[in-house]
This record gives C-alpha cells, structure tokens and sequence, in this order.
C-alpha cells in the first residue's frame, strides 16, 4: 500500500489513510458506516455487565421484621455486622461463622474499641431465644451498644 501517488496533472500527491486530501472527478464518498468498533464495543460492555451483576447482589437474603421507628443506618465509624439466617445459620459480616467466631471477634474488637456498634439482623423467623443468646454472647465480649436493623414499611 503506498501513501502518495502521482495524480493525472503531474503532480505528487499525498493519500490520507481514512481519506483523501483531494478528491479525484470520478470518486464517490463512502456512505457506510463501519459497524465493527461499535459491536466490539458494545460486547465489551455486555461482558462487563454479566460479571458485575451477580456481585451487585451478593448480600445476604433476610426477611427482616418491619418496625414504625427504623431510621436509617447511622454513621458510626465502628460497626460489627451480625446477622442470623431463619435456619439459624451465624454471619459475620455476611460470612458464615460460628458462635466461637463471633465472641473471639466481638472480644478483639472490644479490646481495640469499646464503643464499636453492633448491629444485629435476624430473619423474623428466628426465635427470640436464639436472638438473646447472640446478644448476650457479644455483651460478654465487651460489647454494649447493640442495634437492631429492620426494614421500614412500605419498602
């Protein structure tokens, strides 16, 4: 492929690579859009989308109970995220865990801060008995301002 050439009249003239600098008397434009970079693109972006997707819902499914005076999360620095599935099932900041687990953690983050937050999810289905005992298990680790989360109605 050359990129100059000698025109009609003599004379040495330059090609463009997507064009050309002087338009010859016979030559059409190009009426065709290129659809190649637009599909590439748009490929890209639909891999982009079935990888995120599924993360943008990773959280843990609770059926949390509803109350009147539920406000939104406050902005504590500290927090401790519990939660309890209506198998029964412990979470750790959304990770399974033991109850060994939870009181070694809520033990070490009592140690660094004392004023840490837990706030506590429990599906409704979980039974007040199992709620009491997680309380009391992070109470005896150190931790006393506890919070429990819930779901506004209507939402």
């Amino acid at each position: 492929m050359t990129c100059a050439k000698w025109s009609r009249n003599g004379r040495w003239q330059p090609d463009m690579a997507f064009g050309r600098l002087q338009r010859s008397p016979g030559a059409q434009p190009m009426s065709e859009i290129n659809m190649t970079p637009l599909i590439d693109v748009m490929l890209v972006l639909l891999v982009i989308f079935i990888i995120t997707a599924p993360l943008m819902n990773a959280r843990l499914a609770l059926d949390l109970p509803s109350a009147e005076g539920a406000a939104a999360a406050s902005d504590v620095p500290a927090v401790l995220q519990v939660a309890v599935d209506a198998q029964g099932q412990l979470y750790l900041d959304d990770q399974p865990a033991t109850a060994e687990q939870v009181a070694a953690r809520a033990k070490a983050t009592a140690q660094r801060q004392p004023q840490t937050e837990v706030q506590l999810r429990a599906d409704e289905r979980v039974p007040y008995g199992q709620v009491a005992e997680l309380i009391g298990l992070v109470q005896a680790a150190g931790l006393s301002r506890i919070g429990f989360v819930t779901e506004v109605p209507g939402r």
